[in-house]
C-alpha cells in the first residue's frame, strides 16, 4: 500500500514541479543598504499612490521603529494609516480588521513593516481587498487569489522570513488551532526595503532564530527535488553568509555591515524557496506554530537536523556541497563525511546561540495529530528528498518532547 502511495504522491509532485517551473514569478524591486528606508516615499509616489496602511505589530510601533517612516510619508503628502494590531503567526480576525481599516481609510497602497507575521497579514489583506467575494479561508492553498491587487511594499525588520520576496502567507486559525498556507505570485511585494538599520537593534533570540529560519529555506530548497541552478545559487549565497556571519551577529548584534550581509542571506533564501519550495521541516513547524503557537523560525532551528538525519542519505551529495559552500571541508572528502559535518554544524550553531533541542509545549497526545496534519501538508506539494510515513513523523515528534520539570 504504502508502495503505490509513494509512487502517487511523486508522480503528482513531479507535475505540480513541472507547472510551477513554467509560472512567470516576479521579484520585487530591491532597495538595499543602512538607510535605504528613506528612499521608499518617493518610491510610492511615484506609483501614483497617495494613501496607504502600514501593517505591524505593537512590538514594533511601541519602540518608535515605525515613526521616521510616518514621518517621512506625510511629509511626502502621502496619508498613512497604521494598523499595529497583528499578533504573532497572524489570525484571520487580525486579516479582516486590517481590510475595514484599508477601506475605511481609503488607502490605495499597504506597507508591510516588521518580522514574517506583519509581512504575512499585509499579503492576505491586499488579496481580501482584491478578492472581495473570497473569504480568507477560501483562498487557502495555491493560484487562489486573483489580481491585479493593491501596490504592496515590504519592509522586513528581521533577517530570516524572506517573506518579501515570496509568493506566500500564512495565516492562523485559532478556532481549529490549525495553520494554513495561501500562495499567488499576486502575493509578492512590488518593493522590498533590506535596511540593516532597522535590524541593529534585534534581541539575540530573535537574530538567532530568524537566522536559521532563512537557513532552513536555503536548505530545504537545495535539498528538493524542485532545485534548479536559479535557486541553488541564491541557497548557496545564503548559507555561505548565514554560516560565516549568523553566530557573530548573535553574540555582537552592533556591527552594521553583517547585519546587512544577513538581511540579503534571507532575501537569497526567499528567492530560492519561492521556485523550489520547502520540506518537512516547514510542514511540522507550521502545525506546531497552528497548535501551540511556537514561533516559526525557532520551531524550524529546533526541526532541521532532525529531518536532515532523516533524509541525509537521499540527499547527501546536495548536503556535501553545501559544506563545502560554508567552508566545512574540501572537495576530496567524501559527501557522506561532508553531509554529516554540515548536520554536526547546525547542532553547534544551535547549542552556541542557546537554541533548544525540544518544544516545549509539544504534548504527547498531539503527536499523532502533529504527524498526519505534517504530512497532509507536505504530500504531494513539497518536493523533499525522501518520503516519510506517519510513524517515521511521529517517531521525529517524539524527540522533540521535553521531560521533566
Amino acid at each position: 500500500m504504502w508502495l503505490v502511495k509513494k509512487f502517487f504522491i511523486r508522480r503528482l509532485s513531479k507535475f505540480i514541479g513541472f507547472m510551477f517551473a513554467r509560472m512567470d514569478l516576479p521579484e520585487p524591486k530591491l532597495l538595499s543598504g543602512p538607510g535605504s528606508i528613506k528612499k521608499l516615499p518617493a518610491l510610492i509616489k511615484s506609483r501614483g499612490v497617495r494613501s496607504v496602511l502600514l501593517v505591524s505589530d505593537k512590538g514594533i510601533s511601541s519602540i518608535g521603529l515605525i515613526d521616521p517612516l510616518v514621518e517621512a510619508l506625510e511629509k511626502a503628502d502621502i496619508e498613512c494609516t497604521v494598523y499595529d494590531e497583528v499578533q504573532p503567526n497572524p489570525t484571520i480576525a487580525n486579516i479582516e480588521s486590517g481590510v475595514e481599516i484599508y477601506q475605511a481609510n481609503r488607502c490605495g497602497g499597504i506597507v508591510a513593516f516588521g518580522g514574517g507575521s506583519p509581512m504575512d497579514c499585509a499579503k492576505v489583506i491586499n488579496a481580501r481587498i482584491g478578492n472581495p467575494k473570497k473569504t480568507v479561508l477560501q483562498m487557502q492553498g495555491g493560484m487562489k487569489v486573483s489580481g491585479p491587487l493593491s501596490p504592496l511594499f515590504a519592509v522586513p525588520t528581521t533577517a530570516g522570513t524572506g517573506s518579501e520576496c515570496s509568493l506566500g502567507a500564512m495565516v492562523s486559525d485559532p478556532e481549529r488551532h490549525e495553520k494554513f498556507g495561501i500562495a499567488s505570485p499576486h502575493l509578492v511585494p512590488l518593493c522590498a526595503v533590506l535596511d540593516a538599520e532597522l535590524m541593529i537593534g534585534l534581541p539575540p533570540h530573535i537574530t538567532s532564530s530568524t537566522g536559521m529560519d532563512a537557513l532552513t529555506h536555503a536548505v530545504e530548497s537545495y535539498i528538493g527535488n524542485w532545485a534548479s541552478d536559479y535557486t541553488n545559487s541564491h541557497a548557496e549565497q545564503a548559507v555561505k553568509i548565514i554560516l560565516r556571519d549568523l553566530e557573530a551577529t548573535y553574540h555582537d548584534g552592533s556591527d552594521m555591515d553583517r547585519r546587512q550581509n544577513l538581511a540579503m542571506a534571507s532575501h537569497h533564501a526567499g528567492l530560492a524557496f519561492t521556485r523550489a519550495m520547502v520540506g518537512y521541516v516547514h510542514a511540522i513547524s507550521h502545525n506546531l506554530g497552528g497548535l501551540y503557537g511556537v514561533p516559526h523560525g525557532l520551531a524550524n532551528a529546533v526541526i532541521l537536523p532532525l529531518i536532515l538525519d532523516f533524509c541525509r542519505q537521499d540527499c547527501e551529495v546536495q548536503l556535501s556541497k553545501l559544506a563545502i559552500v560554508g567552508g566545512l571541508g574540501r572537495n576530496d572528502e567524501s559527501a557522506k563525511t561532508l553531509s554529516v559535518r554540515f548536520i554536526d554544524k547546525i547542532r553547534e550553531m544551535n547549542r552556541n546561540m542557546s537554541i533548544p533541542t525540544g518544544i516545549a509545549q509539544l504534548q504527547a497526545s498531539d503527536i499523532p495529530r502533529l504527524a498526519r496534519q505534517a504530512l497532509a501538508e507536505a504530500h504531494p506539494q513539497y518536493p523533499v528528498p525522501r518520503l516519510m510515513k506517519q510513524a517515521e513523523c511521529e517517531d521525529i515528534l517524539q524527540k522533540l518532547l521535553i521531560i521533566g520539570p
